[in-house]
């Protein structure tokens, strides 16, 4: 073991993420949300006009938009008031010059991603690493072999000035449109930062890229966009980190994730989402799979005071399949509202959603899902299983799954079910050497096993760590 690695392993989790930079920005809009606001955002960004006009229409569609109020059991949104949000924050360090040592960046800068070991994470696990302080890209980097092959790594802003065309085509038309939800819409109009990743045909990328966000300024929104396309027969693995000290300001995460997946091709997302307890997490996140392609989604969600997170697939072809894996935790004052969504549109396609969800001194977590089987779709199954696990009385944890089935060949299953630590199993592993503490983490670790396992093996261990430092009320 390097002594970089020696070094993370021994950092204490809630140093490498509740800590503070002083803000240094060389450019910071105006709180609110005003029409001068875009102009501004999309001038500094030197953007084409066709995509100013796009963040305009977004910005008329917010306006015209209610505040989601009225689903049910839904986290209360009434601190989110978009006028005292800064939507825009430009770090002090030439993002466009394209920093690809870490050397390069501030030192404010470069100690956050150090703290957080992702030039670690980089050399040892990692094909390509992108990093995003505030609303801008400040690092980015590939290794050549996978751009020696087509792959395509780069920030989102890169992306719009060099693959112009496979931008415009793709950046929220048919995946993701300002029409679809009031934050959608948010994000179309300010949206900053964020990665874009393009795959050629039959190309396989070994090991997983990834992208991690940090939101530093009190009382800012961050609203990266990431665009992954993958031709037919590609296959990619996408890791993103999120994470942001606790201030007494609101801060509002609202970014969008677009992912088109092509014939027989595969993509995997995976994120580990971090925030701390002033933050509104409130993302739209989307894929589009063509035949016999195969979407996986596996979402950790824990820290922030509110989340409604639901990633969805359209599996648009014959025999395209889907697959989600879910996490929330949720503690004292927090409501954490995650799920997933699946529309089958073609025959012989599948999908499982497995959700895991854990609650503590008065927190609540919320499956919240929706399978739609198309007339048509002959053939298609589904299988949806939810599992709550309450540490006391006074947290709660709710499922509710919603089925809207048009075809009647077609194999549905769903199963739930909520249950609290019992007290003969703690005593069972404390009989076993093990203290009241231990036991309850070593009950839990096998709880969320199922993700873990999923994740690369530094991802898993800081997934693990983070959710014990949640049961001692460390973060946030």
């Amino acid at each position: 073991m390097s002594s970089d690695q020696d070094h993370l392993q021994k950092t204490d989790t809630e140093e490498r993420f509740d800590f503070k930079k002083e803000s240094k920005a060389a450019f910071a809009a105006e709180k609110g949300l005003t029409e001068e606001t875009i102009h501004a955002i999309s001038e500094d960004k030197d953007e084409p006009e066709w995509m100013l006009e796009r963040r305009l229409r977004a910005l008329e569609q917010f306006q015209e938009m209610p505040m989601p109020t009225d689903w049910p059991g839904q986290p209360d949104l009434s601190e989110v008031d978009i006028d005292e949000i800064v939507p825009y924050i430009r770090p002090d360090v030439d993002v466009r010059a394209g920093v690809d040592d870490w050397t390069e960046l501030p030192d404010e800068i470069k100690d956050t991603f150090d703290k957080l070991g992702i030039p670690e994470a980089e050399k040892n696990a990692l094909s390509g690493v992108g990093a995003q302080y505030e609303s801008e890209v400040v690092y980015q980097n590939m290794q050549e072999r996978w751009e020696e092959k087509g792959v395509i790594f780069c920030n989102m802003d890169e992306a719009v000035r060099e693959h112009e065309d496979i931008v415009r085509e793709h950046f929220m038309t048919t995946c993701v449109p300002p029409s679809d939800n009031k934050f959608a819409a948010l994000h179309g109009a300010v949206w900053s930062g964020g990665s874009f990743v393009y795959v050629p045909e039959d190309v396989t990328v070994e090991m997983p890229v990834q992208a991690y966000f940090r939101m530093n300024s009190e009382g800012m929104g961050q609203f990266e966009h990431t665009l992954i396309v993958a031709e037919e027969g590609s296959e990619v693995h996408y890791i993103e980190g999120c994470s942001a000290p606790k201030y007494s300001a609101i801060n509002l995460h609202s970014g969008g994730v677009e992912v088109f997946v092509g014939e027989d091709a595969h993509v995997q997302y995976s994120t580990v989402q971090n925030w701390s307890k002033n933050t509104y997490n409130l993302n739209t996140k989307r894929a589009l799979v063509e035949k016999n392609g195969r979407m996986e989604w596996i979402s950790g969600s824990m820290g922030s005071k509110a989340t409604m997170l639901y990633p969805s697939s359209i599996l648009k072809g014959r025999g395209a399949s889907d697959n989600h894996i879910t996490i929330a935790f949720a503690g004292e004052g927090q409501n954490i509202d995650t799920g997933a969504k699946v529309y089958h549109n073609a025959p012989d396609t599948k999908s499982t959603i497995e959700s895991k969800s854990i609650s503590k001194d008065g927190g609540r977590t919320n499956y919240r899902g929706l399978v739609h089987i198309a007339d048509g779709a002959e053939n298609s199954s589904t299988a949806v299983e939810c599992d709550a696990l309450m540490f006391d009385n006074e947290s709660t944890s709710d499922t509710m799954p919603y089925m809207e089935i048009n075809e009647s060949k077609v194999d549905v299953a769903h199963e739930a079910t909520v249950g609290k630590i019992g007290d003969e199993d703690v005593f069972y592993l404390q009989s076993r050497g093990l203290d009241d503490d231990d036991a309850k983490q070593m009950i839990v670790s096998g709880f969320i096993e199922p993700i873990t396992e999923e994740l690369p093996i530094e991802y898993a261990v800081e997934l693990n760590r983070l959710v014990e430092l949640e049961m001692e009320g460390s973060l946030g």
